[in-house]
């Protein structure tokens, strides 16, 4: 399966001795590291495995339609 590269925003703070971070594009998908690095290191991995799981077999049957909604 090809891989492609997304630029997402990375948003992060300090808790205590941890980088806390979530992908402000991709609701759900958040992490934690001891340093920035690891944080953006687990915050990969959290990401992948997200894209991993939102490939269901069944989904290549679905179909899609356009809805409106008011917030």
């Amino acid at each position: 399966m090809p891989s492609h590269a997304a630029r997402l925003t990375l948003e992060y703070w300090k808790d205590e001795d941890w980088y806390v971070g979530q992908l402000r594009e991709v609701p759900g998908v958040i992490s934690q590291g001891a340093t920035l690095k690891e944080l953006e290191e687990n915050i990969q991995d959290a990401y992948q495995l997200m894209l991993k799981e939102r490939r269901p077999a069944f989904r290549r049957r679905a179909k899609t339609k356009v809805i409106a909604l008011t917030a």
